[in-house]
């Protein structure tokens, strides 16, 4: 059996209760689920029009995009790290 803590973090995100397990801390997984909504929050102003699952849609593609960038950009500065120490 794993010795790894489970917590169970019950949050709100775009008006619904969700409960999330996980290993993180809940106020890691409060701070994630409060970006989440200010996401979807501010694409929604933009596009008022758009349903519920379109929002989420664009949401995951607009963090996955934030990931990618800043995924890329270590990368960068890890190879940039390790010409200095050639």
């Amino acid at each position: 059996m794993s010795n790894i803590q489970k917590h169970k973090t019950t949050v709100a995100i775009y008006g619904q209760q969700y409960v999330i397990m996980g290993t993180e801390s809940p106020s890691h997984v409060r701070l994630v689920a409060s970006l989440v909504d200010d996401k979807m929050r501010e694409i929604s102003y933009k596009n008022p029009t758009l349903d519920v699952n379109k929002l989420a849609v664009l949401t995951a593609v607009n963090a996955v995009n934030d990931y990618i960038k800043i995924k890329d950009q270590l990368e960068r500065l890890q190879a940039e790290l390790q010409k200095e120490k050639d």
